[in-house]
């Protein structure tokens, strides 16, 4: 669950980016299929914060 929570956390930055077209034709395309997120990357940045938190309820140690 860590890694699916690493995993958001790079995507959100990666759609930040890309809203912000610093990343050329790759942006283009991610903006292409995900508007929404291109304009709001909270909300994946706010689902990896919610995997993170499951994980660590949810882990045993």
């Amino acid at each position: 669950m860590y890694f699916v929570a690493g995993a958001l956390a790079v995507l959100s930055a990666l759609f930040y980016a890309a809203g912000k077209h610093e990343i050329g034709d790759l942006g283009t395309t991610m903006c292409q299929y995900g508007s929404t997120f291109c304009e709001s990357p909270h909300y994946v940045l706010v689902g990896a914060i919610l995997a993170g938190v499951w994980a660590k309820f949810v882990s045993i140690r």
